[in-house]
């Protein structure tokens, strides 16, 4: 049986005041994970997701934003996409 492993997500907004992911594994609820900012400008959170494929945004100041580092995504029913992270 395959184990959850960690996975870290990225989003770089030096100007940003909060960033939190959000995405199924939360259950795309608006209190999402608070992400930590770096002296970089840098924002990450790690969390442990079981294998599979898991759909995810990021909330960047009340605002739903795509991660521009991921190629791949599936259309949601807001008009917009979800962020795809494929786990093991």
């Amino acid at each position: 049986m395959k184990t959850s492993t960690k996975q870290t997500f990225r989003f770089t907004s030096p100007a940003a005041m909060s960033v939190l992911l959000v995405g199924d594994f939360t259950q795309w609820q608006q209190c999402g994970i608070p992400m930590q900012k770096g002296k970089d400008g840098i924002w990450t959170a790690t969390v442990s997701l079981p294998p599979g494929k898991h759909t995810y945004r990021f909330l960047v100041d009340g605002d739903w934003q795509d991660d521009p580092e991921c190629k791949l995504r599936v259309p949601n029913p807001y008009g917009s996409q979800d962020m795809v992270r494929q786990v093991g």
